[in-house]
């Protein structure tokens, strides 16, 4: 399992839109989880350390962002055949577990994944209200563990950014986290 990091903000990359199915029988498309103030997309799943080991940290910033006007979702892209925790039906069970307070995903086909360029397990994209990208970095300093509590809450501070402003942060830190688990190519 070797860390994996995306590349830094590409600034006002339009946002791709996506049609897929999530955990509580709905179907979304990214108008569906568009904020009125901006849009977090993340990308994760249900067996990477290093997403759980922020589960909470991530619930807490998505409650708070929602309540700003950022619309929140996540999506998990892994190969389910490879990685059996991230099947549907075990997404399902993560969500009604972990009381998730945003759609969770399933990208079967990974072509969300792939019209964002997501390379890791979390990996956060944050859009302003028109929908070009203002943030592409980390959750705080967690990695394998979470930081300090004290620690900045760099993802919450960066779309409450957005959300007063329309422009996210000059300054950047990329998520680090496991790779997205691709499928094997047809």
């Amino acid at each position: 399992m070797a860390a994996n990091t995306p590349p830094v903000c590409d600034f006002h990359w339009p946002a791709p839109d996506f049609d897929l199915p999530g955990t509580d029988g709905l179907r979304y498309t990214l108008h569906d989880v568009s904020g009125p103030r901006g849009t977090l997309i993340m990308f994760i799943c249900n067996h990477c350390p290093y997403v759980l080991a922020v589960l909470d940290r991530i619930k807490r910033d998505a409650r708070e962002l929602q309540a700003r006007g950022i619309g929140v979702a996540a999506i998990c892209s892994n190969d389910a055949e490879a990685y059996p925790d991230d099947s549907f039906d075990n997404m399902v069970k993560m969500a009604e577990k972990e009381d998730l307070p945003f759609p969770y995903l399933h990208d079967e086909d990974q072509s969300a994944a792939r019209a964002y360029h997501a390379a890791c397990t979390p990996d956060f994209f944050g859009f302003d209200a028109k929908g070009g990208l203002q943030y592409r970095g980390r959750l705080d300093a967690s990695r394998m563990s979470p930081a300090p509590e004290d620690a900045p809450r760099e993802l919450f501070e960066a779309m409450k950014q957005v959300a007063d402003t329309g422009e996210g942060p000059r300054d950047q830190v990329a998520s680090v986290g496991c790779s997205i688990k691709w499928k094997p190519a047809a």
